[in-house]
């Protein structure tokens, strides 16, 4: 049976696995009142049908939005009120992820009503046409004028990954949601819901038998033989590629990053973890990017990067779970910059586009020090205990273990010991193997398109101005930074208008780019 330990401010797992029925992960904290569910389907965007993109988001949420065939929605809705609970469900390129959390005191209430939602849909048609209208608003609207950041990091995605199952995002393209029915979410249904093709998890303060009676409900699903998408292989680009995406806004965010060849579990993960937190680390003032564009220059919000895929970056301080995939990038997120320098609005996205070019290659060139390695290790011991601050996370974190085959005590309970043994020497060896700077996928979203063209095939510097008076050295360093070159080739420039954004998939797409 799992262990516990109490570390300082929260719970974190620190043994095995309790040996469960087949195609289950438990979790067993005997002490908590509550109780996690994660189910995981395994099957993403990667498996969608070509011309119907967005089938598997689709699926997902018809089914934790609609009505099973023993209550309508409503129902659904009016039941899990009292209890102040839901469920939710996330799809990713590789992992369908369902999840929900109770009070040990409304488990079989609440349990009725998680395990018939994916059990027993009803595939009403209301449904169907209130969450495909839903979903169309979000491809049409949301999605293109909601958080540019987010649509920048999607683009980076579809541009490394063009031509692969990962190509597309996992909501789909307009054209392809609008094509989807009823009939096509029910067979994807019948196709990747079978119980050989799930896996369940359950943690906390679960009663005795109940793991067993969970895993023969899934198990009265239909078994099935599910193909195995090959993995990725994306494109390293040749040089510099931009995508600039013309739309009239007033601040430009930037997505920049290239393929890697580790994933977690990797003998360099370790390593590129500590390289990360403290070049990028996510909404952390400790990392270098965000020390040197927004605390020294006050350019944005955030500057942050990533070895792992982190969508909806937004909502979380946390690491991203259950995204699990076969093939990550690199990327550098620089959150929207405001175009206000006079006479050009593109100087100051291109500055820090240059600022983060520049510590790209200085990381690269330079390596980490003994000091920052020893600071970094310091923040890490510290910031990693929060990770699996809940049981809903502590599960999900088992979840990701079992994609990655990592074994023994798992991922969460491990990492702060290979961390604090790392060397200088190994960390270095890492970066040298994995990161570069002359090969790079660039995206922007910015009012004046051609005027950033211009400017980038110019080769010209780019400085920002200040309302109040900087020293000699800071503007000896932005001097520096104005003209680190950015070596793109016309042919390798790409515009597009905002409302051609995943409107289609890309080979009827491209007709309408201009180069």
């Amino acid at each position: 049976m799992r262990k516990l330990a109490l570390l300082p401010a929260c719970l974190f797992v620190v043994a095995a696995c309790e040996r469960a029925p087949e195609g289950t992960i438990t979790l067993h904290e005997p002490e908590s009142p509550f109780i996690a569910f994660n189910v995981w389907v395994k099957v993403g965007s990667q498996n969608d049908p070509a011309g119907k993109e967005g089938l598997a988001a689709l699926t997902a949420n018809l089914l934790s939005d609609g009505s099973t065939t023993e209550d309508s929605y409503d129902a659904i809705l009016e039941k899990l009120y009292p209890m102040a609970a839901g469920y939710g469900y996330n799809v990713d390129k590789e992992m369908t992820i369902f999840t929900g959390r109770i009070h040990r005191d409304n488990l079989e209430a609440y349990y009725g009503l998680f395990r018939n939602h994916l059990l027993s849909p009803a595939f009403e048609d209301e449904d169907f046409e209130r969450v495909k209208t839903q979903t169309m608003s979000y491809l049409e609207r949301t999605r293109r004028y909601g958080r540019d950041e987010e649509l920048s990091k999607e683009l980076l995605f579809a541009m490394a990954y063009e031509g692969t199952p990962y190509g597309h995002p996992e909501e789909g393209y307009v054209e392809s949601v609008r094509s989807i029915t009823l009939d096509d979410v029910k067979g994807f249904y019948d196709t990747y819901y079978v119980r050989n093709n799930i896996v369940v998890g359950v943690g906390g303060g679960y009663p005795d038998g109940f793991v067993e009676r969970v895993r023969e409900d899934f198990n009265t699903l239909p078994a099935g033989v599910v193909e195995t998408v090959p993995a990725p292989q994306p494109r390293m680009p040749d040089g510099i590629d931009v995508l600039i995406v013309a739309k009239p806004n007033d601040a430009t965010p930037v997505s920049l990053g290239f393929p890697i060849p580790f994933v977690r579990g990797d003998r360099d993960y370790l390593p590129m973890v500590a390289m990360n937190s403290w070049f990028g680390e996510h909404r952390n003032a400790f990392s270098r990017l965000y020390q040197v564009i927004r605390e020294a220059r006050g350019m944005n919000y955030g500057d942050y990067s990533y070895i792992e895929a982190f969508p909806r970056g937004y909502a979380t301080q946390q690491p991203r779970l259950n995204c699990s995939r076969r093939h990550h990038l690199f990327e550098v997120w620089i959150r929207p910059v405001a175009q206000t320098e006079p006479g050009n609005l593109n100087d100051r996205a291109l500055f820090a586009t240059r600022a983060a070019l520049r510590e790209l290659k200085s990381i690269v060139d330079e390596g980490m020090t003994e000091q920052t390695l020893a600071a970094t290790q310091r923040f890490l011991r510290n910031y990693t205990i929060n990770w699996g601050n809940t049981i809903g996370r502590r599960l999900a974190y088992a979840m990701d273990d079992a994609f990655y085959g990592i074994g023994g005590d798992g991922y969460l309970s491990s990492i702060r010991p290979a961390l604090a043994a790392l060397s200088l020497d190994r960390v270095n060896q890492a970066i040298q193997s994995n990161l570069q700077y002359d090969n790079l996928y660039i995206v922007y979203i910015v009012r004046d398109a051609d005027g950033l063209k211009r400017k980038l095939l110019s080769g010209e510097p780019t400085y920002i101005t200040y309302a109040g008076e900087r020293s000699a050295e800071h503007m000896a360093q932005d001097s520096v930074i104005a003209s680190f070159p950015i070596p793109v080739r016309e042919e390798n420039i790409t515009i597009i208008g905002i409302n051609e954004v995943f409107e289609r998939a890309p080979e009827s797409a491209a007709a309408g780019a201009s180069r």
